[in-house]
């Protein structure tokens, strides 16, 4: 019998992660590399895990990531929204839990665009009274 893969797509800000979920021990690698080791902050790794721990499946599944774009917290955003995504797909009931925390909806917000006229998106050069 082969083993059931679950795949879910996360994205947040330019990361995008396919995350997988395969019955195992609670494993999870990201870019072959072990989670700790990638993101090195408890934080990220506390974001990333977050649906496991709500849906009391931390232990249950080996989860394998591959995240490209972005920096180190929408990398971590990507993966939260993947491993929701996923495990949906194992199991739909998961889906009122993770809905009510918001995990299921992919997060907008990006960063914004510089204006011509300004130096930033918002920042105006400096008013000169004289």
């Amino acid at each position: 019998m082969a083993d059931v893969r679950y795949y879910g797509t996360g994205r947040r800000k330019h990361a995008a992660a396919r995350v997988f979920l395969v019955a195992g021990d609670g494993k999870v690698t990201v870019n072959g590399r072990d989670i700790s080791e990638y993101f090195g902050y408890e934080t990220l790794i506390m974001t990333a895990k977050e649906p496991l721990v709500l849906t009391e499946t931390e232990g249950k599944y080996d989860i394998m990531v591959t995240v490209k774009g972005g920096g180190f917290t929408g990398q971590a955003g990507a993966i939260r929204h993947g491993i929701s995504r996923a495990l949906l797909q194992a199991d739909p009931d998961f889906r009122g839990t993770l809905k009510a925390k918001g995990f299921l909806t992919r997060d907008a917000r990006m960063k914004e665009r510089k204006k011509y006229g300004l130096k930033a998106a918002r920042r105006a050069p400096q008013f000169s009274k004289r």
